[in-house]
């Protein structure tokens, strides 16, 4: 079936509105039309083909809430005029241990990207959220609790998960004190999803600006990490910090900040390396550093769930489909609060 989508044709060319074709229908499938869809960095990346790993044409999009329009014979979770969501995955093997572990972003054959991804169906590549329509197999589609902002949900499906995920996996609890690095896309989410935890949770930022935002969304402290008083009054002060920065940075004056058995946990993937962090510290106070990428279906869903208890969402900016390439050139600068979302209903295709 055709629709319209926003399309990259190669790496040097704007996104331009073009028709594609979609599979048709499968058992398990949802049609799904899209409402929302978040404009994720890597996006940008991936049109731009900065990780050298694109194939064009590509549609970018994995932040993406709509309304179920269709489904398979076999679907048994969705019906028509069910407002769902879907992320970075789209399928995975369903048969390796992580699979099984229903920890699907581990698949040893690798999950498939919801877009520039290969369809397990058709061999063909995926197509992301920058459409009319997206067609997802049911499993790996996630309900959207009926008492949030749609458009504010959107970017919970890739930054608000990727937060969610190291959170629980290593049991963060109400008391806890929890560091989080950077005040972004990612970071923001997790000042949020944290402090509703019950967290106590500090903000370490080059921005000092930022603190009236941080303290806004929950942060209790905010330190900045350019200020070498600031981070020494806050030695050995976190259970665990989260590391939302996708830029390369030393790592020690982070680790400084940990109790004795504390966790540095990197969520962003800088271009370049890190600097090696300082050993001997880690050893003698049995420090740990750990990575996390996105989350399950099940901590997606769960994630959902615990928002709507909340009534949390992303802080964004809405725009229309094409503002796009505007919106790339303000994400370079940095110039978004906290994330962009194009109203797919009021593109003109």
């Amino acid at each position: 079936m055709k629709i319209n989508a926003l399309v990259a044709h190669d790496a040097n060319a704007p996104l331009a509105s073009a028709p594609i074709t979609l599979r048709s229908v499968q058992h398990q499938d949802v049609k799904i039309e899209v409402l929302y869809c978040g404009v994720c960095h890597s996006d940008l990346h991936m049109a731009r083909n900065e990780w050298a790993v694109s194939r064009y044409p590509l549609v970018p999009g994995h932040e993406i809430v709509g309304k179920v329009v269709e489904v398979g014979a076999g679907v048994t979770r969705f019906s028509t005029g069910q407002i769902v969501g879907v992320g970075v995955m789209v399928d995975s093997c369903r048969e390796c241990n992580f699979c099984q572990a229903q920890e699907e972003q581990y698949c040893e054959q690798g999950f498939t990207a919801t877009y520039n991804g290969i369809d397990r169906y058709t061999g063909q590549s995926t197509w992301g959220g920058y459409a009319q329509n997206v067609i997802v197999d049911q499993d790996f589609v996630v309900s959207v609790p009926d008492n949030l902002p749609l458009a504010g949900v959107a970017p919970l499906l890739c930054a608000g998960v990727t937060v969610w995920s190291p959170l629980r996996h290593f049991t963060v609890k109400a008391g806890d004190r929890v560091g989080v690095v950077g005040l972004g896309g990612l970071g923001h989410m997790a000042v949020k999803l944290a402090s509703a935890m019950g967290a106590e949770v500090t903000l370490f930022t080059t921005s000092p600006q930022k603190g009236t935002d941080a303290y806004r969304l929950g942060a209790k402290q905010v330190v900045v990490s350019t200020d070498s008083e600031q981070m020494a009054a806050c030695h050995a002060s976190q259970d665990i910090i989260i590391d939302c920065v996708a830029a390369a940075h030393d790592l020690d004056p982070y680790l400084a900040a940990l109790k004795t058995n504390g966790r540095l946990v990197l969520v962003g993937i800088p271009d370049t390396s890190h600097p090696s962090p300082q050993i001997t510290p880690m050893v003698f106070r049995r420090l740990s550093i750990s990575g996390s990428s996105i989350g399950s279906i099940k901590e997606t869903q769960e994630m959902l769930d615990f928002c709507g208890q909340h009534s949390i969402t992303s802080d964004i900016e809405l725009l229309q489909g094409e503002e796009i390439e505007n919106a790339f050139q303000r994400m370079l600068k940095g110039d978004v609060k906290y994330r962009f979302v194009i109203d797919m209903h009021a593109t003109h295709w």
